[in-house]
């Protein structure tokens, strides 16, 4: 049974976090490096194998911090049901995380938006296979201080304003946004480079993965994000709709004017990054996941098998939206064929979910 709790997300940045519960002892378990492991395979839903036994072993994820609660909501109860098994959780940036990934230093890498081109050619060097898993939907919030009274809803072209590349050190004031705003200094907050929430925004604003403006504050650290706009009556920021929502209280949600319909949308309520009316800002998250690990790793094999069962019930408690039914059905049968490569690379945002999960994957 299903704990459905809320993490604190105060506490999801630490550098490194093995979760730990009662009766788990800190020798337990073996090396953290892919493919090292030995363990009992484990049935999806319970997470201990077919002769009842529980997992043992470990299992190393990396990456995106947009990511990292569900991760960590999965690995705390996959160590509920196995707490002879070690799941660590860290958050250094999809980027950092694929870094990690395809240096073949951890089995499972988190990810915001989809392996990029170069990713796949340093794994292919480097003989890292990998499976491709989408986990769950969100969208990106555009929020401000609660002093703002003035934006409601912002058009991609007044977006764009705000984060070009050409705005650096020149559009520093709410009235060079729109004429009708008052004269008030604009002060930026957004994630780190290597945030693969920095490069879906970017690309989905300004034409052009990480093409943004740099004098803005910048953190891996969304908590960091959500202080500095509680902080400042001018301040914009932007980040996953799941730190929204655990600080809704000290912060403004913008809508985006979907450049389709014209309509003003916001992610919340989450239909609206089911439907796709929010747009350009709703987008799938990810896991990338070690075929070495998968194939040699029984931990592994039970820890991502247990993340797909699970993950429609957590990844609502921590905040974001969950697939179609079908979604999770075909990720799963791509680990049980072990389908690598990736058919999310070149799709384009608003993609229906189980039609990319069904297309010949990109090696």
């Amino acid at each position: 049974m299903l704990s459905r709790f809320k993490p604190n997300r105060r506490t999801l940045f630490a550098s490194l976090m093995v979760f730990s519960l009662a009766g788990v002892s800190a020798c337990q378990g073996g090396s953290s490096q892919p493919g090292s492991d030995a363990g009992s395979s484990a049935s999806p839903a319970a997470g201990a194998s077919a002769g009842g036994e529980q997992v043992t072993g470990t299992v190393a994820v990396d990456g995106s911090s947009t990511v990292f609660p569900i991760s960590q909501a999965i690995a705390e109860e996959f160590q509920g049901a196995n707490p002879n098994a070690q799941v660590s959780v860290a958050s250094s940036g999809t980027g950092g995380g694929m870094k990690k990934f395809c240096a073949g230093e951890i089995d499972v890498a988190n990810a915001s938006r989809p392996i990029k081109a170069e990713e796949i050619e340093t794994c292919t060097q480097a003989g890292i296979e990998f499976v491709e898993l989408p986990v769950a939907l969100d969208g990106i919030a555009i929020v401000v201080n609660p002093q703002n009274q003035f934006a409601t809803c912002l058009s991609v072209e007044e977006l764009k304003k705000m984060w070009d590349t050409t705005a650096t050190g020149k559009v520093t004031n709410w009235n060079q946004i729109n004429p009708q705003f008052p004269s008030t200094p604009l002060k930026l907050y957004g994630p780190g480079t290597d945030s693969g929430t920095f490069e879906y925004f970017t690309e989905a604003i300004n034409d052009k993965a990480k093409a943004s403006r740099t004098d803005y504050t910048p953190s891996e650290d969304d908590n960091v994000l959500v202080q500095g706009v509680a902080g400042d009556p001018g301040a914009l920021g932007y980040f996953g709709v799941a730190y929204f929502e655990e600080n809704q209280d000290k912060l403004k949600l913008l809508q985006v004017k979907n450049p389709d319909t014209g309509e003003c949308q916001a992610p919340v309520p989450l239909d609206n990054v089911v439907n796709g009316s929010y747009a350009p800002l709703s987008r799938p998250l990810f896991i990338y996941v070690s075929k070495k690990s998968l194939d040699e790793k029984p931990a592994v094999k039970s820890f991502v098998d247990f993340y797909l069962s699970n993950s429609k019930a957590l990844v609502k408690d921590v905040g974001y939206v969950a697939l179609p039914d079908e979604g999770y059905s075909k990720a799963q049968e791509r680990v049980a064929s072990s389908k690598t490569g990736s058919t999310f690379k070149d799709a384009k945002p608003g993609e229906d979910i189980t039609e990319v999960l069904g297309r010949e994957a990109a090696q």
